[in-house]
């Protein structure tokens, strides 16, 4: 959710705060801050907005450069409290010995807050946040690192915090619990921060903390502990990309550089993992033997938005390829429905960020009921990768955009390689094995053709970016892309649109077709098409515009459609990415033309480390 950045070393401070705030805006974009150690005291700067308002305040407070080695800085994306100046972070208490900066939600912060008010102190914000800070001073007698841990006993919820005191200098603390913290370990400087966007500038060796972790931060030295003081070592992990990975390199927008970036990236997640000689898929990563794959019985799939719509895709694949009866959960709902969960049952974690707090809570609770669960992220060492300890990386490079784009491509594909390796293990041939990879091998210059196709679909959007709401109706394994399609436009564009299963469309929404709605048909040349076709006439009947996806060649669809978006011909198993990756294109070009934010949407964050 919010943006976490600390420095301390041998820079000046400012730099490396600023930029890391820059690279971590995505995670949330109402406010920003910093707090610096300056000439014997804490000195905060705030401004709302993105982070180029906190640039021009920062310019305003310091016309000297501030030459500061240790600071503290954050980006917010609100939960408690409106975005303004006196709850954007870093918090302080009411002495200015400590400043604060905090990821996640203090669930008992009221009354925390009523305790301390009736110890006298005074509160300036609206924020559960501040709350930790005032907490933190209350508790201190000399020690930082002790006050902390005394703090943080008391709080139920989530954080990720870094907190500087004016009476410590020389160091930094920082604290995790369901909220991601990463320790950048450079030369004589380290870095902290929520995303390792944030410091790949600086280093490539990181340690991910775990929850209730405490680290002590020098520039030169990292001292782990729990909160129950024990000593503990962290595991220093390689970061294997770099900041040009993370840049627009010349693209007008992130999301259009990560659209265009997918058959790299679907590359990279099939690459090395197809066996010719047996017609299957290596998932080394499940660290599971031929018989423990046998036993499995039953797929339940936990996760949230876009990964929720590639969940819906493997219960397709895994169900035709695999006969494993699948179910796709929202990961909110799984461990408050206390869920039915069998000792040869596979639990699927499904997360581009691998810190989704939904479905880390899922993944718990299925862990706790004796569950075999696995995960499938893009981010190593992310907290839901650690804690199944088993799964599939994605390999897809970072992802900048809020609107997931080739982070679903490549889960959709690494599902459709489970299928592939569950279904090889069961009465899936050989024969069928290797054709489905053949398909795979040719999918990501399949889904170059698509991105090639760029301005037809542009023309397509221009024509009908005046709409105010529309709906996206598919059949099969295009009902998934359907709903993503509809996701992507009212993420970016703000405008009402939703996903239907086109059977339902006689069932309610037909009742607001006219001419000012248009309907987007996915008829492509896969089983169920023909019913679309019908409902294509449907929609026509009531003037609604038709905007169809169509197979190339396919000689009838174009007849009933108001624009037609052409897709090259592919089996029902990969025709679903190629169609999306069309539909992404479409939702990028309509919000353009609309004018619309569409890296940073309003009311809208990267990663949703908050329930």
């Amino acid at each position: 959710m919010c943006g976490i950045v600390g420095y301390i070393g041998k820079r000046r401070a400012m730099d490396p705060l600023i930029e890391g705030l820059r690279r971590l805006e995505y995670r949330g974009y109402d406010s920003a801050g910093l707090a610096l150690l300056q000439d014997g005291s804490i000195e905060v700067v705030k401004a709302v907005g993105k982070v180029s308002s906190l640039q021009e305040a920062v310019a305003a407070h310091w016309p000297d450069e501030a030459t500061s080695k240790v600071g503290i800085a954050h980006t917010r994306w609100a939960t408690h409290g409106p975005p303004t100046v006196a709850n954007a972070h870093p918090h302080v208490d009411g002495d200015r010995r400590f400043a604060l900066v905090h990821n996640g939600i203090i669930e008992n912060y009221l009354a925390l807050k009523t305790q301390l008010q009736r110890r006298g102190r005074t509160f300036y914000s609206d924020t559960d946040t501040e709350v930790l800070v005032q907490l933190i001073a209350s508790c201190y007698e000399g020690d930082l690192v002790q006050a902390t841990a005394a703090a943080l006993k008391q709080v139920e919820g989530t954080f990720g915090i870094a907190v500087l005191c004016r009476d410590e200098p020389d160091h930094l603390v920082v604290a995790r619990r369901g909220s991601p913290i990463v320790l950048g370990l450079g030369r004589d400087e380290t870095i902290v921060a929520s995303d390792v966007s944030a410091l790949v500038a600086y280093t490539n060796q990181v340690i991910y903390l775990d929850d209730d972790d405490i680290a002590v931060i020098t520039a030169n030295n990292v001292e782990l502990r729990t909160i129950d003081n024990v000593p503990v070592s962290r595991e220093v992990a390689h970061i294997d990309w770099d900041t040009t990975a993370a840049e627009k390199s010349g693209y007008e927008h992130f999301m259009l550089k990560e659209i265009c970036e997918q058959p790299t990236a679907i590359a990279n997640s099939i690459r090395g993992r197809l066996d010719d000689t047996l017609g299957t898929a290596i998932l080394s990563g499940l660290d599971l033997s031929q018989h423990d794959l046998a036993l499995i019985n039953r797929v339940v799939i936990a996760a949230c938005g876009t990964s929720l719509h590639a969940g819906m895709m493997g219960e397709y694949f895994l169900e035709d390829l695999a006969d494993i009866p699948t179910e796709v959960e929202q990961a909110a709902e799984f461990r408050y429905r206390n869920p039915i969960i069998g000792p040869n049952n596979l639990i699927l974690a499904v997360s581009q960020s691998g810190e989704t707090a939904d479905t880390l809570a899922a993944v718990r609770e299925a862990k706790y009921k004796g569950g075999l669960v696995a995960s499938i992220c893009n981010v190593v060492g992310s907290t839901i990768a650690r804690e199944t300890g088993r799964g599939v990386y994605l390999h897809a490079g970072p992802e900048i955009g809020v609107a997931s784009t080739k982070a679903f491509t490549c889960q959709v594909t690494v599902l459709l390689m489970l299928a592939l390796r569950l279904g090889r293990t069961r009465r899936l041939s050989r024969e069928m094995g290797l054709e489905l990879i053949e398909e795979l091998r040719r999918l990501p210059d399949m889904v170059r053709t698509v991105t090639e196709r760029a301005p037809a679909i542009e023309q397509a959007a221009k024509r009908f970016h005046d709409a105010q709401g529309m709906f996206f109706i598919g059949r099969g394994y295009l009902y998934p892309v359907a709903l993503e399609g509809a996701l992507k436009l009212k993420e970016i564009s703000y405008i009402h649109a939703e996903g239907y299963h086109a059977a339902e469309l006689k069932h309610g929404p037909i009742a607001l077709l006219d001419e000012h709605v248009p309907v987007v048909a996915l008829a492509n040349d896969v089983p169920g098409r023909s019913k679309v076709i019908g409902n294509m006439q449907e929609c026509r009947a009531r003037h609604a515009p038709v905007i169809a996806t169509a197979t190339d060649g396919d000689p009838d669809v174009a007849q009933h459609a108001d624009e037609v978006i052409w897709i090259p011909r592919a089996s029902r198993f990969v025709a679903p990415v190629l169609t999306v990756v069309a539909l992404q294109l479409f939702a990028y070009y309509f919000a353009r033309e609309r004018g619309c934010a569409i890296d940073q949407p309003r009311n809208l964050a990267k990663s949703v480390t908050v329930e």
